[in-house]
């Protein structure tokens, strides 16, 4: 049956105006997104059957594009709409972090962080530049490694914080085994950027390891 033939207070899009987007299962609020089914298959239905295949709505986010495009159903418009939306939410928390009074703490940082690295197939090594009131002033993904490590360059840190005038800057990477554990080369590596940022008058303020819906600060270790 054709979602136009169903009730109409069961539809997902009059349903989500109706009654909000947290009322929407997951395959219903996908359906919202995707517009339109396949053949034999309704948007619903294809939302289903894209988390049945992904595992679960996070996996299926987190998927590569060149991964999504060869999921049937999502070619062309379909898989435009959906990074779309998964890049709007991103977005979303990289404005409200703008907004925090300051960021010298760890948790509004991770959850930055988290939202950027969480899910990446390999480490990946990033950095949050701020202001003398410790108010955001860019994020950038700086390296990229194999699914073991990332080369760390401080040099260039030191480069690009100078390039954003940032008083103190936190950085961040992910291990993609998914535990959020510091490594001895990870303290290693903390200890060379703050030396290098000494030199500049650039704070490190903290160095987070992001896993799988956990994070690590290795300020609150003791290890900076």
């Amino acid at each position: 049956m054709a979602i136009t033939d169903w009730p109409e207070n069961e539809r997902p899009r009059e349903k989500l105006l109706q009654r909000g987007a947290a009322a929407l299962s997951d395959a219903e609020l996908l359906a919202v997104l995707l517009r339109t089914g396949v053949r034999g298959c309704s948007a619903v239905d294809l939302g289903r059957n894209l988390l049945n295949e992904a595992g679960d709505l996070r996996a299926l986010l987190d998927l590569p594009p060149e991964r999504m495009r060869r999921m049937r159903g999502l070619g062309g418009t379909r898989l435009t709409q959906l990074l779309a939306a998964v890049e709007l939410g991103k977005r979303y928390v990289a404005l409200e972090l703008k907004k925090e009074v300051t960021l010298s703490e760890p948790e509004p940082a991770a959850r930055m962080f988290m939202s950027e690295l969480r899910g990446e197939p390999s480490e990946v090594f990033a950095v949050l530049f701020m202001d003398n009131k410790n108010r955001m002033l860019g994020f950038e993904k700086l390296f990229r490694g194999t699914v073991d490590a990332a080369a760390v360059y401080p040099r260039e840190v030191v480069r690009r914080a100078l390039d954003h005038n940032a008083s103190s800057i936190i950085v961040g990477h992910n291990h993609p085994s998914g535990i959020a554990e510091p490594s001895r080369a990870d303290r290693d590596v903390t200890r060379r950027l703050s030396d290098a940022l000494n030199l500049v008058d650039v704070r490190l303020l903290d160095h987070l390891v992001i896993g799988d819906n956990q994070w690590q600060s290795l300020g609150r270790l003791g290890w900076l």
